[in-house]
């Protein structure tokens, strides 16, 4: 269930980025007369061969554009009529332009039918940051309520991080929120380092230069928790602590002979005691009970924790909602600038870095949650405008290349070379498709 809860996810936020991506090359190409022949989120051939497997799972044409739904779900596309993509090639396009094709147009109108896309996934990000922030706010743990220390796991042991360690300074500054341990420009930055508190003394924990190869390995950015006493969140229905009776609102103070205070403890306990019935001692409203809870052969018992930490909250108006909604969207711009920036430096490696959709739903996660869901896809619009305006053929980036080159020396690219960029840029796609969806997975299997 929870793989489907993951496929169901990515698949949503697809359609709605896709979708709203092609929409934007579309509305500029209606805005400047051009004819629009197919609208598709996703792609109804086998993607690069456009007269392979050739079918929709839904399609109506409505006045000159056939608008569908494709079986392909990796992307989406708009025909514009008299432009060389990955649906026609410069063959097609034989004789003078008409006045409804694209390439009848001035080059400064195609320049902004290929940015539709990009600029309408940027509106995307900064709608929903800034929706997310009027509604929730922005929720935060001050840095002086970390007083239990931190809990790594195993990157943060790499880096040198060990249970218990206060974290005191970020380059060698003091810091307000405990979030800015894994801030962009600290992970991102040069010899960033952190100063812990560890058994009375002061330590410098250095950031590792190859950071992104492990970040991108492990699948997320965290590598240090606030450590803190817990009690019993939600329950799973139906899980052993469901069983055995466990309440949200429970303390658990020990497993069989071992005191509990930290979830970490627990966890570990009940690791010892796998595939076993075993004792929780629990405090509920003021008195302590003994539980029998059959514990999995994964350790789990099937409940989720609330740290008693005291997170505190900044609430924003409409107005004042959008300039953070703002700084937030292109914080994930600023991010996937620095991270190209280590892999030009060497820094970190392309393809560890690089992730596809196996990465991405294992993000959205195995719960459906609305308030991640659109933050990671509020995230994920943002790096499809990035990656879209690099400068590769094929890409929206390769086609404004090619327009800004026109524009600024008054001399087209002919067809002939377009159609040529097209089919590198295309390769160099599917090469990197391969990689994501097929040779990383594998490799993962032998890790």
């Amino acid at each position: 269930m929870e793989i489907l809860t993951m496929i169901g996810q990515l698949v949503l936020a697809l359609s709605i980025l896709v979708g709203l991506h092609e929409f934007g090359h579309f509305a500029f190409a209606k805005l400047f007369k051009i004819r629009v022949d197919k609208f598709y989120i996703f792609f109804d051939f086998l993607f690069p061969m456009p007269s392979v497997m050739n079918f929709a799972l839904f399609k109506k044409k409505v006045g000159e554009t056939e608008y569908g739904i494709g079986w392909f779900p990796l992307g989406g596309y708009v025909q514009i009529h008299g432009m060389i993509d990955e649906t026609q090639d410069a063959s097609a396009l034989a004789g003078p332009p008409k006045p409804d094709e694209f390439r009848g147009k001035p080059a400064w109108q195609r320049l902004l039918v290929m940015l539709g896309g990009i600029i309408m996934n940027v509106i995307t990000g900064i709608i929903i940051f800034s929706a997310l922030t009027f509604k929730f706010g922005e929720s935060y743990l001050p840095a002086s309520e970390a007083r239990y220390g931190v809990l790594p796991n195993g990157l943060g042991r790499e880096i040198g991080f060990r249970t218990g360690d206060k974290i005191v300074k970020i380059n060698g500054r003091p810091f307000q929120e405990f979030d800015d341990v894994r801030r962009p420009e600290v992970i991102l930055g040069n010899n960033s380092f952190y100063t812990v508190e560890r058994n009375g003394q002061l330590l410098d924990l250095n950031v590792p230069n190859n950071i992104m190869d492990k970040l991108g390995k492990q699948g997320d950015s965290l590598f240090v928790l606030p450590r803190a006493p817990f009690s019993v969140g939600r329950v799973i229905a139906g899980a052993p602590a469901s069983k055995a009776g466990l309440q949200v609102g429970d303390r658990v103070t020990a497993v069989g002979s071992t005191p509990i205070t930290y979830f970490d403890e627990l966890q570990k306990a009940l690791k010892i005691n796998a595939n076993k019935e075993t004792p929780l001692a629990i405090l509920r409203n003021g008195q302590t009970l003994t539980i029998p809870v059959k514990v999995d052969g994964e350790g789990h018992i099937g409940f989720e924790q609330k740290p008693d930490l005291k997170f505190n909250t900044r609430t924003f108006g409409a107005v004042q909602s959008i300039p953070r909604g703002v700084d937030a969207a292109f914080g994930v711009i600023g991010a996937q600038a620095r991270a190209f920036g280590k892999i030009f430096k060497g820094q970190a490696s392309f393809g560890a870095s690089m992730g596809g959709p196996v990465e991405i739903a294992q993000q959205y996660g195995g719960q459906w949650d609305w308030v991640r869901f659109w933050t990671l896809t509020g995230s994920l619009s943002m790096v499809l405008a990035f990656m879209n305006l690099l400068p590769i053929p094929a890409l929206d980036g390769g086609h404004v290349v090619f327009l800004l080159y026109e524009m600024i020396l008054r001399r087209k690219p002919s067809d002939a070379f377009l159609e040529g960029a097209q089919r590198v840029g295309t390769f160099l796609i599917l090469a990197l498709m391969a990689y994501v969806l097929v040779f990383k997975q594998v490799m993962k299997l032998f890790n």
